[in-house]
């Protein structure tokens, strides 16, 4: 599919791995509109900061309300559906939240792109839906254990796409992202939080040491959502994203610090530790279905990832408390 003369929507445009999609789909040539949350300041997140800001139509509001989406789909191809609430430990604190935003929200997207006649909706998972793994590689089969109030609301809004496609044939394509990383992502995640720490402290405070993830860089992932939107034959599937590879949170630390050229303590904290029936020990993706369906691979090694990731984070330390843990 030519993404020439393709009108999309991207929610959650201004986060993380929307702002980074946005940017992808502007030099596709699509014409690309962003719906933000809105803020009093009138922000837009990193598209701010975007040099492709003149070329996004950019939409504030709440992704619960029907009125706001129903302007922000009309006339639009594809949507893909990013924005949610996506903190972990948050979760513990704001439950409802998430169920508003993850859970209800994506009902709200869904249905408004069947009344908006949308060709397709690529909708955003993650591997936490998995939990602890119970068998590795994990493949898209693996059965959904949500150990965190997060994971559960965003296992929900899966449940609830494919209830869509199902009872409506509303063409939807979920991707389920493994851990992602790279420049303009959260202290709140634990890159971020690591990088900052190895650059600017005395020592590296981390909740548990011992579980390890599948780390994708951010330009993979977004290749993933464009890929999930271009195939054919695909509506109603679900597609992992992630390297195949894993690594314990303890040796990544001393990974970047090695990259960073650093060597400082790390100290497991324990407010930073999340309860230990929550914590997910094991994550390592199995892409084979993404590779087959998508021809969709992650290109970036770990540590060229990492490298991009801790010389924009050199660059940009104002955008993060230093010193603060982010829940």
């Amino acid at each position: 599919m030519g993404w020439a003369n393709r009108r999309v929507l991207v929610t959650g445009g201004g986060g993380f791995i929307g702002s980074h999609l946005v940017e992808r789909l502007v030099a596709a040539g699509a014409t690309t509109r962003a719906l933000v949350r809105y803020t009093s300041a009138g922000t837009w997140g990193w598209l701010d900061q975007s040099t492709v800001k003149a070329d996004v139509e950019v939409l504030a509001g709440d992704i619960c309300d029907r009125d706001v989406l129903a302007r922000a789909m009309h006339g639009v191809d594809v949507v893909f559906h990013l924005a949610a609430l996506i903190g972990i430990p948050y979760s513990y604190d704001a439950p409802a939240s998430y169920v508003r935003t993850n859970i209800e929200g994506t009902l709200a997207v869904l249905q408004t792109a069947i009344a908006s006649g949308v060709r397709r909706v690529v909708h955003t998972s993650t591997s936490e839906v998995y939990g602890s793994a119970l068998r590795v590689p994990i493949d898209e089969t693996h059965p959904l254990q949500t150990q965190s109030p997060y994971s559960a609301s965003k296992a929900a809004a899966d449940l609830l796409a494919h209830a869509f496609h199902r009872s409506f044939d509303l063409d939807v394509v979920t991707v389920r992202p493994f851990n992602t990383y790279g420049p303009r992502q959260s202290a709140r995640a634990v890159i971020p939080t690591i990088i900052t720490q190895a650059l600017t402290g005395t020592s590296i405070r981390l909740g548990h040491l011992t579980p390890t993830r599948d780390f994708t860089y951010v330009a993979d992932t977004v290749d993933g959502f464009v890929r999930g939107a271009e195939a054919d034959d695909v509506a109603g599937r679900i597609f992992n994203l992630g390297t195949g590879q894993e690594i314990s949170i303890g040796d990544l630390a001393r990974t970047i610090q090695s990259l960073i050229g650093t060597d400082v303590p790390i100290v497991a904290d324990d407010v930073r530790e999340r309860p230990a029936a929550s914590e997910v020990e094991r994550l390592r993706a199995d892409a084979s279905a993404a590779r087959a369906a998508l021809g969709w691979t992650a290109a970036h090694r770990l540590t060229d990832g990492l490298t991009r990731t801790i010389a924009w984070m050199k660059d940009h330390l104002e955008r993060y408390r230093i010193g603060a843990y982010s829940v």
